[in-house]
């Protein structure tokens, strides 16, 4: 098994973890995760790094290795701006830039931001034509009801090819919305046994959409450790996962996907006050089913396990046991060779 092909799929790498490295350390590994045979780098964008920067270095110290934010909050830059971006990585590296779009939380929009949050698949769809039609080199005039755009036009020269837009589902509304839009999807904390489920509904989409999913990228977020102490990265993995499992969009998620009676332990026990004893209960079936810790031939085992359910790309988000030295990570983007 090679790093570009795991049976019918590609292999992608989440480089957000080894952002804050010294500059040189990080376009080191970005340079290995590219002679290693990584399709692609996906960086993404919470309170650390600019992933629109961070792409950037990406993109332009490499040659072969495709880039795609994983994900970009639609909310948090203007669709004009976003088109603009994305517009300037495919020059920079032509046909090897997607832009990855989601919908963030009312946490991060209201408070960090100071921008009115609305979870609407709507927004989504608004700020997807606008994306396009500016990195098409079109002259944009959108009356929406979240942006209004008034004749703005690029002026440098536009792509050659359409940009690729990537989105950010979990739910059925929004993997359909995928499926009718964009060019690929990104998923997320799912276990193999759900893939087709979603892959279902990205079908459904594409059918009300006119299309099929021909050339459309199904991806996969999978936190994976490749470790000899696979007690504390479980214990780091059930710590993370608990901070997701008590957010209501992931918690209705990981209900659907057969975690009933670990959303609802965590959650009870998250009430009360007992955030120790909430990360106590994200079981072992969990852990297992939702992350990927062991040995070399473990890891690439359970790999492939994800590429057979019809993921066009497993994408290894590497992590590390608290405690373990900054290069731990690169152990696992190293298994994969």
């Amino acid at each position: 098994m090679t790093a570009e092909r795991v049976g019918d799929s590609r292999l992608g790498i989440v480089l957000a973890g080894f952002a804050a490295l010294p500059a040189a350390d990080f376009i080191a590994a970005a340079r290995e995760a590219e002679a290693r045979g990584y399709h692609t780098a996906w960086l993404g964008e919470v309170s650390g790094s600019d992933a629109i920067v961070m792409s950037t270095v990406v993109a332009t110290h490499t040659t072969r290795l495709h880039v795609a934010n994983g994900v970009l909050p639609v909310q948090t830059r203007t669709p004009v701006v976003l088109g603009l971006a994305t517009a300037s990585l495919n020059h920079l590296a032509p046909g090897r830039f997607a832009l990855g779009l989601g919908l963030s939380s009312k946490v991060i929009v209201e408070q960090w931001h100071g921008l009115h949050f609305s979870p609407a698949l709507a927004q989504i769809r608004e700020a997807v034509e606008i994306v396009r039609k500016v990195a098409a080199g079109e002259r944009v005039a959108v009356e929406g009801k979240f942006y209004r755009v008034k004749n703005f036009r690029l002026t440098s020269p536009p792509p050659k090819a359409p940009v690729r837009i990537y989105l950010a589902a979990l739910g059925p509304e929004m993997l359909e919305l995928a499926g009718e839009i964009a060019d690929g999807v990104l998923l997320n904390w799912i276990p193999p046994e759900a893939v087709p489920a979603s892959i279902a509904h990205l079908e459904m989409g594409a059918r009300r959409g006119g299309r099929t999913l021909a050339d459309f990228e199904i991806a996969a977020f999978v936190r994976t450790c490749v470790t000899d102490d696979t007690a504390a990265a479980h214990e780091t993995l059930a710590r993370d996962l608990t901070g997701y499992a008590t957010v209501d969009v992931y918690a209705s998620f990981f209900r659907t996907a057969g975690y009933a009676d670990e959303v609802a332990a965590v959650g009870a026990a998250w009430t009360a006050g007992d955030r120790a004893g909430a990360v106590k209960r994200i079981s072992p079936r969990m852990l297992d089913g939702l992350g990927v810790v062991g040995d070399e031939a473990h890891c690439r085992a359970r790999i492939a396990e994800f590429a057979r359910t019809g993921l066009t790309q497993p994408v290894i988000v590497p992590f590390a046991p608290a405690g373990a030295d900054r290069a731990a990570p690169l152990r696992t983007l190293r298994a994969f060779p």
